[in-house]
């Protein structure tokens, strides 16, 4: 016949590699090595001569409000722990979709304009406090992911530091909300980039929010008078 009991494996062996494209591979990472849920996202392609804005969203609806940065409705999560394979088949289902991370669970964020988060992300480990990871969008926010719970601590963590009436550019994210992981495309724009990757050490122990929300809140102050 031609085909031994070894061939026919690598032959399936090589089937299942083409099939798990770098996507997979980056999902799988995601919940397989730093323990996060997954939820699949609709993309969008920049419309004809809209100066970068987005265009059609691939979730189908015509009046989409967040054309390619919420998720697909219709997608099921990929759960944390999901192995490669686990994630090759569901990924099947929605190739090219967006990777989304669901905020509340693991990590809310507090997010910040990209010069002020770089400026704090430098001061923050020159002081050697604890960092989790940190992502920057397309459309210049820096996203620092903090222990659970923040989003709804953020208002009184303000207040007792003196920083409630200072009209921040800071915002906390937290239960419902999602932000887009790295190298994902966001809304057309370009993709998302880690300015600090997670680590084993970070990316199930995000730190305390009020660890890091003073030097976040004088740098978002600053921000104006040092661009």
């Amino acid at each position: 016949m031609g085909f031994t009991i070894g061939g026919i494996r690598d032959m399936r062996s090589g089937s299942r590699r083409r099939a798990r494209t770098s996507e997979c591979t980056t999902v799988a990472e995601y919940t397989g090595l730093w323990g996060w849920d997954v939820t699949p996202g609709a993309r969008a392609k920049r419309g004809p001569g809209d100066g970068g804005s987005a265009g059609e969203c691939s979730c189908g609806a015509a009046d989409c409000r967040s054309p390619g940065a919420h998720p697909l409705g219709f997608a099921p999560e990929v759960k944390a722990g999901a192995t490669l394979d686990e994630v090759t088949a569901a990924w099947a289902e929605v190739p090219g979709a967006a990777v989304l991370l669901p905020v509340g669970r693991s990590f809310d964020v507090i997010e910040v304009a990209e010069p002020a988060g770089r400026h704090a992300l430098v001061r923050l480990e020159r002081m050697g406090l604890p960092l989790g990871p940190v992502t920057v969008t397309p459309h210049g926010r820096a996203q620092f992911f903090v222990a659970p719970g923040a989003a709804d601590e953020l208002p009184e963590l303000l207040y007792r530091m003196g920083w409630d009436d200072a009209g921040l550019d800071l915002h906390g994210l937290g239960t419902g909300s999602h932000v887009t992981a790295p190298p994902s495309d966001l809304a057309g724009l370009g993709p998302v980039r880690w300015l600090r990757p997670p680590t084993l050490d970070t990316a199930g122990r995000p730190p305390q929010a009020r660890l890091l929300l003073g030097t976040l809140a004088y740098v978002s102050h600053r921000a104006p008078f040092c661009a």
